[in-house]
């Protein structure tokens, strides 16, 4: 059984929360990857997570380093949740404090509460590389807490509910919910529409271990969960119909390889090559009996 509930909210800046699809499937655990340096200064870290296709399943959306919409604003990011029949889908979204994630810790920074992975200083963005990765030739405000790692459960739980994590809003986290919101921006919905078309990120196909764990930006570098380059996200992947079988995989009509038959019906006359000119025969000469030669004979004696 799979229900869509459709949001209310329409406009770019919003107050309520988004929910998104409801399924009766728990999403599989998170997958443990290593997060790709930040690639832009001002760039903010979105964990990875399972977003659910009703053909083809759960599929992991990479991590990815993104551009904020707005100076001032951080990411919560969405969470599964068990509502006592269903499981929820709570759509992410961009605020000046951090919302409810129901208590998943997605790491580097996201520990099931606020975000330990940074802070906004005016205009500029700090980085706490006790807690995130950057490229130190391109970001250069960071700073070291390390204190904020310490007593942290580490765990691979992707929803909240029985089974997973059991943790409820905090007083700050109800008053950011009520607080107007941007929705994902375009690249976040682009990068997630790129996912759904990898087959390789599928949990039915990768058994909740993805290929591509992360990137380092929007249609960037691909990057397996131990932090190698990951091939490159080719046309052999991709399927505009997720969860049903490419024409290649089909069994219903398989191609042929047997040679095209021949056609061996006459051509129409008009196609007829043209007949080559000869020459007339030429007419015999008239034989004359042997009997009319002798009488001509005698007569020319008398």
């Amino acid at each position: 059984m799979v229900l869509l509930i459709v949001s209310v909210a329409s406009v770019k800046t919003y107050a309520q929360i988004s929910v998104g699809v409801s399924v009766n499937i728990a999403p599989p655990v998170l997958p443990t990857y290593t997060q790709p340096p930040c690639p832009v200064d001002g760039y903010l870290w979105t964990p990875g997570y399972w977003a659910y296709d009703q053909d083809g399943g759960y599929y992991w959306v990479p991590g990815v380093w993104v551009s904020p919409p707005a100076v001032g604003y951080l990411w919560t990011p969405g969470y599964w949740g068990y509502d006592g029949a269903v499981y929820v889908y709570h759509e992410g979204y961009w605020g000046h404090h951090i919302g409810f994630y129901g208590g998943v810790n997605y790491g580097y920074g996201y520990v099931g509460t606020g975000y330990v992975g940074g802070r906004w200083a005016g205009n500029s963005f700090q980085y706490n590389t006790a807690v995130v990765n950057v490229n130190n030739t391109v970001v250069h405000n960071t700073y070291i807490n390390k204190t904020v790692v310490n007593n942290v459960t580490v765990n691979n739980n992707s929803f909240n509910g029985p089974g997973g994590v059991a943790a409820k809003p905090q007083p700050q986290e109800r008053a950011a919910e009520k607080e107007n919101h941007i929705q994902p921006t375009s690249d976040q919905i682009t990068h997630r529409q790129v996912a759904v078309k990898d087959q390789s990120q599928f949990a039915k196909n990768n058994n909740g271990h993805p290929t591509t764990a992360a990137m380092n930006k929007v249609n960037g570098s691909r990057f397996t969960p131990e932090g190698n380059n990951a091939r490159s996200f080719s046309r052999s992947n991709v399927n505009n119909n997720p969860g049903k079988p490419r024409p290649s995989e089909s069994t219903d009509h398989p191609v042929s390889n047997q040679p095209r038959p021949v056609n061996n019906q006459p051509r129409p006359e008009g196609n007829q090559p043209r007949p080559v000119n000869q020459q007339r025969a030429r007419t015999p000469q008239r034989q004359v009996p042997a009997r009319h030669q002798a009488a001509q004979h005698r007569e020319r004696q008398r």
